[in-house]
């Protein structure tokens, strides 16, 4: 009697796990395609890659399943050869099925989440065939291409904020027309990324896809914020920078006050701290009254090392760091080449002619500016 409740507890658990494993099935009929070979593969953020091969029967006939995690759906796809079938995006539990024929034309029942990836693929393609037809026909081409284009722009943007708890929104958010031209290609895009992002992250944490839309938003962000201190730039003479200081509160360059502003960029190097102590302080300490003042840029990850030499050193001046490193845009927007690297504003304007590279340097230039 026991080995036979061992075994009937060993069952039910096998049942329960069965019935909770994370695989979705699909089933589909593929016309005019008798025992053909086909590939199902699925999108790894960037690539595909093979998951599976199948065989359909004699009447066309095909199936096959996948393991799904639970908060990780995947868009899968099934090929013969290099012709794409169907489009699919599964969830963990799915059970759809697929009528589809060799050219490309699919429908599927059984997953919301597909039905709506379907939607978004023959909007897509329809656009795509309208804009060809345009070049060919138009007598007006460049007119005709801009206004079909703001239309479906438009309509996909309606279709993404109205779908912000889906995945099918992704694929819509990356779709060109052509190599060069993203359909969401304006610079405050990078807000609608972030904010579809931060949409899907509450259902889907640990999604692929999610986190590698975050990652396009945080790029596209970071070229948004060049653009406006490029644009800046030409207003103020200068690139401006706002970075936080030791207490979290952003300072502005261009709220530092001074005649001569020196803009030095750093890190806590040994050789750079010493220049701190042997060079920077005692120049700071002779030119301060006269007007001279340090807008210190450290281009250190670990802030909590940059802040404990700034605190240990009594370093006196506007002290900023951007934990974003060899990353940071700043690098580019100022060219930095190396560290460290100083620039002076001279009442208001860089001074793009300052010629410094030492202590001496710095104390000829400061007493012919001051």
């Amino acid at each position: 009697m026991r080995n036979f409740n061992l075994c009937a507890a060993a069952l039910l658990a096998a049942a329960i796990l069965f019935s909770c494993s994370p695989k979705a099935s699909v089933s589909g009929k593929l016309d005019g395609a008798s025992e053909e070979e086909l590939v199902v593969k699925s999108l790894d953020v960037n690539h595909y890659k093979v998951v599976d091969s199948i065989k359909t029967d004699s009447k066309g006939r095909f199936s096959f399943k996948m393991d799904i995690p639970k908060d990780d759906p995947q868009f899968v796809y099934v090929y013969k050869g290099d012709r794409k079938l169907t489009s699919l995006l599964l969830q963990s539990g799915d059970r759809v099925s697929v009528d589809a024929d060799t050219l490309g034309k699919w429908t599927v029942k059984g997953s919301e989440e597909c039905e709506k990836l379907l939607s978004v693929e023959q909007a897509y393609s329809a656009f795509l065939a309208e804009m060809t037809g345009i070049i060919e026909t138009s007598e007006d081409v460049n007119r005709d291409l801009s206004r079909r284009f703001i239309a479906y722009r438009r309509d996909r943007l309606g279709y993404v904020m109205s779908n912000t708890k889906s995945l099918s929104v992704v694929p819509v958010l990356f779709q060109k027309l052509n190599e060069k031209t993203p359909i969401f290609n304006e610079p405050s895009d990078a807000i609608l990324l972030g904010a579809i992002a931060d949409s899907l992250k509450s259902v889907y944490p640990e999604s692929r896809y999610v986190k590698s839309l975050e990652k396009e938003a945080a790029r596209r962000r970071t070229g948004l914020e060049m653009q406006y201190k490029l644009q800046n730039a030409s207003e103020i003479g200068y690139i401006d920078i706002e970075l936080p200081g030791m207490d979290g509160r952003k300072t502005k360059l261009s709220e530092t006050e001074g005649k001569v502003v020196m803009l030095y960029f750093w890190a806590t190097t040994d050789e750079q701290k010493m220049f701190n102590i042997d060079a920077l302080l005692p120049l700071y300490n002779e030119f301060h009254d006269r007007g001279f003042q340090i807008y210190a840029v450290s281009f250190d990850v670990d802030k909590t090392v940059w802040a404990t030499v700034v605190r240990n050193q009594k370093l006196p001046w506007v002290n900023v760091c951007d934990t974003r490193g060899n990353s940071s845009p700043v690098i580019g927007l100022y060219q930095l080449s190396s560290l460290p690297t100083a620039y002076f504003i001279v009442d208001g304007e860089l001074d793009t002619e300052a010629k410094v590279s030492d202590e001496a340097s710095i104390r000829e230039y400061l007493k012919k500016k001051l």
